[in-house]
């Protein structure tokens, strides 16, 4: 079946490594998007992280955002929200509190008091760039858990290198209550930074991807999705077109799925025009 919808993460994906959208990537978009192709980001960013890079784009697209507990138009309406629990917010920062230095707690706000941190260090060499980047969406609240007065957040996030993030990832995941969350996951090796979600149990890439499919009378066959680390293994999944990045983790390259070029390489460009636009022009010949 022909494709009728690209889904593609952001980083590591649709961005290079300087965090710069390619020339060739926004073109293939836009020319998909002018064949009649719906275009869909799927990212573990928030809104207004990933709005920047969606303004860049200038056609009419989706984003699922916070690995799939939003799903916004580019314009801010929003068509799906799977909130955390506060309660099991609560549980999970009281059982993780050795990694409360890195740890988060993220809401669906206009605009400040998005993310809220115990306590933030401005000079900190792997985090500073991100704070002064959202320095207007984010407070400090102490302790941590204070924050979860009257309303639930999308998620409690987890910053931090590689083996800190594996470490909380195997305590959150023996937590009692794991059942009534999902875990989001991503790593970059190269800068030692992992980054670790706990979400509803109704969020994925995966699960908001195929909802916006379903609304949209798209079937499986016809989505094509791009990623490159292990949040976007289930959307993946759904896709009846999985597309891996030249320079994704190891795992999702050994699943058998077609491998484009990397990130550095314009691999979403190449994929999209030998998969969907090339299919296209020569169906029509």
């Amino acid at each position: 079946m022909p494709i009728r919808l690209i889904a593609m993460d952001i980083d590591g994906t649709l961005l290079d490594s300087r965090h710069e959208l390619p020339d060739a990537n926004r073109d293939a978009i836009l020319e998909a998007h002018s064949r009649g192709i719906e275009i869909v980001l799927v990212t573990g960013r928030r809104f207004d992280f990933a709005r920047p890079i969606a303004e860049r784009i200038p056609c009419e697209l989706a984003l699922i955002i916070n690995n799939g507990a939003l799903i916004k138009s580019k314009s801010g309406e929003t068509h799906l929200r799977h909130l955390l629990p506060r309660s099991i917010a609560r549980e999970v920062l009281r059982t993780t509190h050795e990694f409360r230095s890195g740890a988060a707690v993220v809401f669906d706000r206009p605009r400040e008091n998005q993310l809220i941190f115990e306590s933030i260090d401005w000079t900190d060499a792997v985090s500073s760039g991100y704070y002064q980047r959202n320095r207007e969406f984010i407070a400090e609240c102490v302790p941590l858990e204070n924050c979860l007065v009257d309303e639930d957040p999308i998620q409690v996030m987890f910053v931090g290198s590689v083996a800190r993030m594996r470490a909380a990832m195997a305590i959150v995941r023996r937590m009692d209550c794991s059942p009534q969350f999902g875990l989001a996951h991503t790593e970059y090796e190269h800068r030692d930074l992992g980054i670790l979600d706990v979400i509803s149990s109704h969020a994925s890439k995966g699960a908001a991807l195929a909802e916006w499919a379903r609304r949209r009378g798209i079937a499986r066959a016809e989505v094509m999705a791009l990623g490159d680390n292990w949040n976007d293994r289930d959307m993946l999944e759904f896709a009846g077109l999985p597309i891996v990045m030249g320079n994704s983790v190891a795992e999702l390259q050994s699943l058998g799925w077609p491998v484009t070029l990397s990130n550095d390489e314009g691999g979403v460009a190449t994929a999209i025009r030998r998969y969907v636009l090339d299919i296209q022009q020569a169906s029509r010949k």
